[in-house]
């Protein structure tokens, strides 16, 4: 079987998440279905995080259940560092976390341990410790706002980047560094594919450029969502394309998807040329309530 680029996000399993989020969060039976439908498609790596809400303890539970704990590679995150506390206060929360990460996981071990904030790659050397351990593969950071000093020492980093969201563009042009890449907010929380009319208002801005994606779709004889995906599919240094889901159909249309692959170097090329750089109140979720 062929093993897939998609990453399954699972920060809604723990919370309601997503602007364009209609479901709530899933029960137990359906995060069973939606996790047996990866395994069998090919994906094999789960993203969590020690911040969102019970995710990693429904994954626990159900990867067990399914028997598929020891079959799935599994990257959780250290909560957000308080610049108030210590070094020594900060290392400890580090050692916690993980800790209880593995044992609401119920593994022995991690594929990948990212911070959650960017600002607190300067404790790497303690995921080092870890990693030196065999608890976990790699070590990196996520990031949201820009990439920090140390980040070529990340074995693995964690971006946002969609047909919107140009900032971290180099990152992931070149297969030319030893960084792991993987990249979320293929569909911006939804606001890409989400009914124009259901847009909040300070978000209409990219209505607009949404159109214009839209025709270049229809042109190709694609749907927008196909665009999305595709566009990152493009690049030849993202190692894996994160995408949440609150149904197992809307993960089978994105494995659909993902088996198209790249787009044609013209579409491409049409995408990139028809959306201006935007303001990070629009393009970063983190930044929509700070208006």
């Amino acid at each position: 079987m062929k093993t897939s680029r998609l990453v399954l996000g699972t920060v809604q399993f723990g919370l309601n998440y997503g602007i364009a989020n209609t479901h709530g969060k899933p029960s137990d039976e359906q995060v069973a279905d939606i996790l047996s439908a990866a395994y069998h498609a090919g994906i094999r790596l789960i993203d969590t995080a020690a911040s969102y809400g019970e995710s990693e303890q429904v994954l626990g539970r159900v990867l067990k259940r399914l028997g598929l704990g020891d079959k799935m590679c599994l990257v959780s995150k250290i909560p957000p560092i308080s610049p108030e506390m210590t070094r020594t206060e900060g290392e400890a929360m580090i050692d916690a976390s993980l800790e209880k990460s593995l044992k609401n996981l119920g593994v022995p071990s991690l594929y990948a341990i990212l911070f959650h904030r960017e600002e607190n790659l300067d404790y790497l050397p303690v995921l080092r410790k870890w990693q030196k351990k065999g608890v976990v593969r790699f070590v990196g950071t996520s990031v949201d706002g820009m990439l920090p000093p140390g980040i070529g020492d990340c074995d693995a980093v964690q971006i946002p980047s969609n047909v919107l969201d140009r900032r971290f563009l180099p990152l992931i042009e070149t297969t030319d560094r030893k960084v792991r890449v993987f990249v979320r907010s293929v569909y911006l929380q939804g606001l890409l594919l989400m009914p124009e009319e259901k847009i909040p208002e300070h978000l209409q801005g990219v209505v607009p450029i949404r159109r214009t994606l839209t025709k270049l779709a229809e042109d190709a004889g694609i749907a927008l969502s196909e665009l999305c995906m595709r566009y990152l599919l493009s690049f030849p240094g993202v190692e894996g394309v994160l995408t949440g889901v609150d149904t197992v159909e809307q993960l089978e249309m994105n494995i659909a998807l993902a088996e198209r692959g790249a787009l044609p170097d013209d579409l491409l090329k049409a995408v990139i040329a028809a959306v201006p750089e935007l303001p990070e109140n629009v393009i970063r979720p983190s930044k929509w309530n700070k208006r």
